[in-house]
């Protein structure tokens, strides 16, 4: 049930929050007085996050970080995680053995807000451990960095990741807490030396992203399907020149996708509100509802059962508004997570920002304190004053 009681969701002035890593917080005693003459609200800073190899260019005594793999940026005790073949990382690129913990408690003595931010399945590391586990498209290929919401194993390691990750932090310290992954990634994966882009046209990529792994074809069987008929069919569709999915064959599949969403979503969100129960709950969504990635397709059940929803916003044109407009119309409050970094034009994006509050977005999330230039730090607060005019 969504906290409506929660400080967070307002009728107010519009909020504005900027993302960050707990590497960015720890150990620069300045990154308090950025987000405060950023015109920050609040942080909203990786307490589980996918492996990366993040530049600091604002950081005092570091230039970049190697973060290896997927991490939990707390301990990893061991009782919640017994007997489990999912099982997290720690993060030994990270002085301390708490390093969110760490960062939540330095930006509270700060006065500085702050909400957690879970990335959920995408974690290449377990995916290259159990490959059963992850997602695999039609031609038996698996992508390892995105485990499958279509085993209960996943949503049962997602949950309780979610419930480890706020475990034990200061009381009051986190006041939010935004959901990544909370659903399938596809074929699209923005790592690892990416070198897929404008490969594949958008009906081939959709083809592609459809999980076959054991779980997704179990259910398609139990729905009626012929499994086997159902991955010609795909590879057909994922010619550049094929035949798309009948409509009654995508209808199944969709819905069994969106179903495995709801489950894993509802897992993590009792384990938000057992942790949490005041904060509010961000959900990063996409309103096309076949989107996959860190912004999965929106359910019909999704937006009814978070706080807010986080539209990815990052290209500059005008028609990125209307992602904005399709969300604002599902109910909860909508924010607008848009990127300064480069190749971002900072001429474009005052007039960015002005369509997305335009659209119907209430909240802005910046990306990102830790990775920005410092000549485009001013900018995020040229973005935050044009976004609450």
């Amino acid at each position: 049930m969504v906290n409506a009681d929660s400080p967070t969701v307002n009728a107010g002035s519009p909020t504005v929050s900027a993302h960050a890593y707990p590497w960015d917080v720890l150990g620069d005693p300045a990154f308090a007085d950025r987000v405060r003459a950023a015109g920050i609200d609040s942080v909203t800073l990786a307490v589980t996050y996918h492996s990366t190899r993040a530049a600091t260019p604002l950081h005092p005594g570091r230039r970049f970080v190697h973060a290896r793999h997927a991490a939990l940026y707390r301990p990893v005790r061991p009782g919640p995680w017994s007997g489990r073949r999912l099982v997290p990382a720690g993060a030994d690129w990270v002085d301390g053995p708490d390093p969110a913990g760490a960062a939540v408690a330095a930006l509270a003595a700060e006065g500085v807000p702050v909400s957690a931010w879970l990335v959920l399945a995408h974690n290449s590391r377990l995916g290259i451990l159990h490959p059963s586990l992850a997602v695999t498209n039609c031609f038996g290929e698996s992508y390892p960095y995105a485990l499958c919401p279509g085993h209960r194993e996943v949503r049962e390691f997602c949950a309780t990741l979610a419930a480890e990750a706020l475990h034990g932090l200061p009381p009051g310290a986190v006041q939010a807490v935004s959901l990544e992954s909370a659903g399938q990634l596809g074929a699209a994966h923005a790592g690892c030396h990416e070198k897929t882009d404008g490969a594949y046209p958008a009906a081939v990529l959709r083809a592609l992203s459809v999980c076959c792994c054991g779980a997704c074809r179990e259910g398609w069987r139990q729905s009626g399907l012929d499994a086997d008929e159902v991955l010609v069919l795909l590879r057909q569709a994922a010619r550049t020149d094929g035949p798309g999915l009948p409509r009654e064959v995508a209808d199944v599949l969709l819905r069994l996708r969106h179903a495995a969403a709801d489950a894993l979503r509802g897992a993590v969100l009792a384990a938000v509100r057992e942790a949490l129960p005041e904060a509010s709950v961000t959900l990063h969504a996409h309103p096309d509802p076949w989107a996959t990635g860190p912004s999965p397709g929106l359910t019909d059940r999704a937006a009814a059962e978070v706080d807010s929803l986080l539209v990815p916003c990052w290209p500059t044109g005008p028609a990125t508004a209307e992602l904005v407009r399709r969300a604002a119309g599902r109910g909860p409050a909508v924010g607008a997570y848009v990127t300064a970094l480069p190749p971002a034009d900072p001429a474009l994006l005052p007039g960015h920002v002005r369509r997305l509050r335009a659209a119907g977005a209430s909240r802005l999330s910046l990306y990102h304190l830790g990775l920005l230039p410092a000549g485009r730090l001013p900018l995020l607060a040229d973005l935050a004053k044009e976004f609450r005019s």
